[in-house]
């Protein structure tokens, strides 16, 4: 039997190498005699081949696993390899596994073999993941590990870790240690994210607030081509000005109150305070309590399709940065 696991995606195909030697310890192999992992990187081909064909000692099946095998500098390792392939000479008693970290090689001889490994029935290709796939998996990853998260600290970590699952997978037991029994969310998010996030975002509520509306759009068409959509770019808005309201609270209720004690009360990151601070003060309570309200009011609307996103967006943004809202 022949198993290969290739793409850029090693979080999530270590995680299931991990999972088949589990698997086959427990099922086949409880000593842990025969179950041999040689990284191609680091050993000489008599070795590879001497592994390949020992027997197994008091099982039926052994598992060898071999990474690297199409990336080694080895010579004559992905042809050899082939012609084993090709050539049926895989002994019935072993469990050939394959584990690569790529999908795409130059060399002659290495897409050979690839093309060949990709034949395979028990093939396996972790691409890298985005969208919808990615926003389930993580979903999926808190719940399963006994958490709970809303749909906005999802969007937020797909938008801002993209693909990296193995930053996202630490972020996920960061975040599921933090929240304790209750739900996720996105200001939790923001806690643990590199502080050039909210910095970007206070920019453009900066600027917003400041009634640059030509610097705004600017601003806001670096997002969209920064692969951002209209709905992350609105709720990062409202995130923003839900922020700036809190913290005038604060004002209303301490003539000088310490950044440092917002940030304990409010749940957020000392960075986040810090930018927030000089904003806060340039709007009257009244002023940021309408501006909220008129967000929340926008929200209906994009959510019930009461007109095109973007423009609704456009418009609000515009009549913000004029002063008429």
């Amino acid at each position: 039997m022949i198993i290969f696991l290739y793409g850029p995606d090693t979080f999530r195909s270590r995680n299931q190498l991990h999972k088949m030697m589990q698997k086959f310890r427990a099922d086949r192999d409880p000593q842990g005699l025969n179950v041999m992992r040689l990284d191609c990187e680091k050993e000489q081909l008599p070795t590879i081949l001497e592994q390949l064909y020992t027997s197994p000692f008091l099982a039926e099946k052994r598992m060898v696993v071999l990474e690297n095998a199409i990336s080694s500098s080895l010579p004559s390792l992905c042809s050899t390899l082939l012609e084993i392939i090709e050539q049926d000479k895989i002994p019935a008693d072993t469990i050939l596994v394959l584990w690569e970290s790529g999908d795409s090689w130059k060399k002659k001889e290495q897409q050979a073999l690839l093309d060949r490994l990709k034949k395979e029935k028990y093939t396996q290709h972790f691409e890298t993941l985005a969208g919808a796939r990615l926003t389930q998996w993580i979903e999926e990853e808190v719940t399963t590990r006994g958490g709970s998260i809303d749909r906005g600290a999802v969007s937020f970590l797909g938008q801002h870790i993209g693909g990296d699952m193995w930053h996202l997978s630490s972020l996920v037991d960061q975040l599921i240690s933090y929240a304790g029994d209750k739900q996720v969310t996105q200001n939790d998010v923001a806690l643990f994210l590199d502080e050039k996030v909210d910095d970007n975002i206070f920019n453009l509520v900066d600027a917003i607030v400041g009634g640059q509306g030509k610097d705004v759009f600017e601003m806001m068409r670096e997002q969209y081509d920064q692969g951002k959509d209209v709905l992350y770019l609105f709720a990062m808005i409202l995130r923003q000005f839900r922020i700036l309201l809190q913290i005038r609270d604060f004002f209303e209720r301490d003539d000088n109150p310490q950044s440092d004690r917002i940030a304990k009360e409010l749940g957020l990151h000392p960075f986040v305070v810090k930018k927030a601070l000089p904003l806060a003060k340039r709007y009257s309570m009244k002023e940021l309590q309408k501006i909220y309200s008129d967000l929340l009011d926008l929200d209906a609307k994009i959510k019930t399709g009461r007109g095109d996103q973007s423009v609704l967006l456009d418009v609000f943004v515009a009549r913000l940065c004029l002063g008429h809202v």
